[in-house]
């Protein structure tokens, strides 16, 4: 597979900049009080950016967990916005409109896994082009969610990638209490796919990973595995409290290969990047997040609008629900 050129990885290390900066400033909303609970992206930026950027974003589907919304910029900016809604807490929020091939964001263990596979099988049942990627952390992988829809994939050839995120810590169980696997990607072999490790510090072996897999996929020859090997650089959620299980010197070896600083370093001396080029990017990404702030702030609630999506054609029990939800509010949302 080829890899970026420098075009392409100019884009993937500033989508890797905007996400690091929004994550900052994500953090000191939440503990200023002003957003719910979040998953810092700090560590994970190489990975979730340089995936993204060997998809079609016009054919390709992209399902998230809780890390990886501020790394899909490619995808459009709504993205952005649709994430401030949900740490609002906003019935609206995760919610992307279309044409945008983003699924809302899912915080429930490897239970994205199944929807990936049954949004790539159909997919396939209709001839649509493109393919279908999942992440999950590798505390989803002993899920039984995971190991089921692997299996369903593997027997269907559906054109669904499999990222497993390894950042080292499921919470606070370390991979070596996860699996007594050699490797979070040797797990492929039960679902008669592909395997591949990749280092997910480095978003070109990332993105050719992802190529060769989409490759593959869009080409009928099924799903393909990928373990990307990273550290969790921060807390796990702004719930956490990491120093009390990680080891300080391995945390400080990790930040050592932090994936921002040896991508800006190699961009640097291909002179490709500057200090000021840095600076012009962090100031955008931070009015860019104040915007998104504000337009979610002045939305206007519409709580049964969680009722929304649910199945094509609304239920019986699904309006009943709703009128309950409307009535109990005293109609005063719709």
């Amino acid at each position: 597979m080829p890899k970026p050129n420098d075009n392409q990885l100019q884009m993937i290390f500033e989508d890797m900049v905007i996400a690091r900066t929004q994550a900052g400033r994500l953090w000191n909303l939440q503990r200023q009080g002003q957003i719910g609970t979040i998953a810092p992206i700090d560590g994970h930026e190489a990975t979730i950016v340089g995936a993204v950027h060997a998809l079609e974003t016009e054919s390709d589907w992209v399902l998230p967990q809780y890390r990886e919304p501020l790394g899909l910029r490619r995808y459009g900016p709504e993205i952005l916005d649709a994430f401030m809604l949900y740490n609002l807490g906003h019935p609206l929020g995760g919610h992307i409109p279309d044409p945008i091939k983003v699924v809302p964001s899912q915080i429930s263990l490897a239970a994205s896994i199944p929807h990936a596979v049954g949004l790539a099988w159909g997919m396939s049942l209709k001839n649509d082009p493109g393919a279908v990627l999942v992440f999950f952390g590798d505390g989803a992988s002993s899920e039984g969610d995971f190991y089921e829809a692997g299996n369903l994939a593997g027997v269907l050839k559906a054109p669904v990638i499999f990222l497993c995120v390894n950042n080292q810590w499921a919470i606070s169980t370390p991979t070596s209490l996860q699996t007594a696997a050699d490797s979070f990607a040797s797990k492929s072999s039960a679902f008669g796919i592909p395997g591949v490790q990749v280092d997910g510090n480095d978003p070109s072996l990332v993105f050719e990973a992802v190529s060769e897999a989409r490759e593959r996929a869009v080409n009928g020859k099924g799903p393909t595995l990928i373990e990307s090997t990273v550290y969790r650089l921060g807390a796990h959620t702004t719930a956490d409290d990491p120093t009390r299980y990680v080891p300080s010197e391995e945390l400080s070896a990790a930040k050592k290969r932090d994936p921002l600083l040896s991508l800006q370093k190699e961009l640097k001396k291909r002179n490709l990047w500057s200090d000021e080029k840095q600076n012009e990017v962090e100031k955008y990404a931070l009015e860019r997040m104040d915007e998104a702030l504000e337009k979610a702030k002045n939305t206007p609630l519409q709580p049964s609008s969680v009722l929304d999506h649910c199945f094509e054609t609304e239920t019986l029990r699904l309006s009943k629900q709703r009128k309950y939800l409307l009535e109990s509010l005293g109609g005063a949302h719709e």
